[in-house]
């Protein structure tokens, strides 16, 4: 994953056309860790505190998609991200950051913490949330199944204003 912008990508909301492309790259990146069903997305889509965006290339292809639950009362917000996943192909291309700080952004409009959970071997995933805020404070031993993966829950700190998906802060 790479701190750059991906200058051909365009991020949208996702919809349920972008499901069965979502399935297939869960099978290519989680296989070993239960990767989520086509009922797994329609769910999270149904559930209104939750934003999903896909990432496009400039051909319309979907390379990417992330989620994020917009969670608490507007007096205590707080955000959990869900997934962020980019088509192996298109690793190190910049989408991943540029997915996360839509997510970001989505969060920054209500204000808060957010949290995620990272496997404990993803180095490269821990380093973009390092870079843009993110703090290890806990380990949940088993946490991925049925491959047993230990993962950080990482949190970063409610922050003034937002950033947008470029990074600029307002």
């Amino acid at each position: 994953m790479s701190d750059r912008i991906a200058p051909a990508i365009r991020i949208e909301p996702m919809d349920r056309s972008a499901i069965d492309r979502c399935v297939e790259l869960e099978q290519l990146l989680f296989p070993e860790d239960d990767p989520w069903p086509d009922v797994a997305f329609e769910s999270e889509l149904a559930a209104a505190h939750n934003r999903y965006l896909v990432a496009r290339d400039e051909y319309g292809h979907l390379v990417g998609y992330a989620g994020i639950a917009l969670l608490g009362p507007l007096e205590h917000p707080e955000a959990e991200i869900h997934t962020i996943g980019v088509d192996p192909d298109s690793h190190r291309g910049g989408i991943g950051t540029t997915l996360l700080r839509a997510l970001l952004a989505e969060a920054g409009k209500r204000g808060g913490p957010v949290f995620l959970e990272v496997r404990t071997d993803n180095v490269p995933a821990i380093a973009l949330y390092e870079k843009h805020g993110f703090h290890i404070i806990g380990l949940r031993k088993n946490y991925y199944q049925p491959s047993g993966a230990d993962a950080f829950t990482m949190r970063r700190p409610a922050t003034e204003g937002f950033a947008d998906p470029n990074g600029v802060r307002t």
